[in-house]
């Protein structure tokens, strides 16, 4: 993983350099000499997220149709007043 930093211009005078590298590891991007932004690729966005896409897409692995979903107990500790 190899890590590039590019100046805010130097992006917007060739953005195409910027993606080539974001796919060998992260490219930060400066403003005014400090880190201001970070770019990545789609795979390691996700990766850092840990995004495994929608709730559909999810149930529908492998292996899901197996499993018994068991919402838990609710206690909601409820009383009766007593009016005198």
């Amino acid at each position: 993983m190899s890590i590039t930093t590019v100046s805010s211009r130097e992006l917007n005078q060739d953005i195409g350099r910027a993606k080539r590298a974001a796919l060998a590891g992260p490219v930060f991007i400066t403003d005014r000499g400090k880190p201001a932004h970070v770019l990545l690729c789609i795979e390691d966005y996700q990766r850092l997220v840990g995004n495994t896409g929608t709730l559909a897409q999810a149930l529908a692995l492998p292996g899901v149709a197996e499993v018994r979903l068991v919402p838990p107990k609710l206690k909601l500790g409820l009383r009766i007043s007593e009016f005198d």
